[in-house]
């Protein structure tokens, strides 16, 4: 038998808090999203003034990086150039975004769940993200 290792909500919430700290001192607003090893939701937030398509978006980034195990901005570089990887439809769910600013969270070599945001310019997400990860794998 093996166990499985997820993020807890008092994990996600700190992950999140911190996010919109850094976004609100931004005088930015951002939809915020953290999910478990599979992908569901732990926790969420849509910050007063985030654009409404960002609260789909981002509960899809972090369900892509935590199914992928890898950044959705890497999975988004792959299917602009077939070459280096496939087509988006080969994912097989219309859940998979490519988008910047979806991360997954490892701890002890394994991916424990993702923190994701939308919202802001694709680096920015990125940046918010990273906050978040570096909270809960230091953790």
């Amino acid at each position: 038998m093996r166990t499985l290792h997820t993020l807890d909500s008092s994990e996600a919430k700190r992950a999140v808090d911190l996010i919109v700290e850094k976004a609100l001192q931004m005088q930015k607003a951002a939809s915020v999203a953290v999910a478990d090893a599979h992908g569901d939701l732990i926790y969420f937030v849509h910050m007063d003034g985030a654009p409404v398509s960002s609260i789909q978006i981002a509960m899809n980034k972090a369900w892509t990086a935590a199914r992928e195990r890898k950044p959705t901005k890497e999975i988004g570089e792959k299917v602009k150039h077939p070459e280096k990887g496939h087509d988006i439809a080969y994912y097989c769910d219309p859940k998979y975004v490519g988008w910047g600013g979806g991360l997954p969270v490892w701890k002890n070599g394994e991916v424990v769940g993702a923190v994701a945001v939308s919202g802001l310019s694709s680096n920015e997400d990125i940046a918010l993200a990273t906050l978040g990860v570096e909270l809960i794998g230091g953790s």
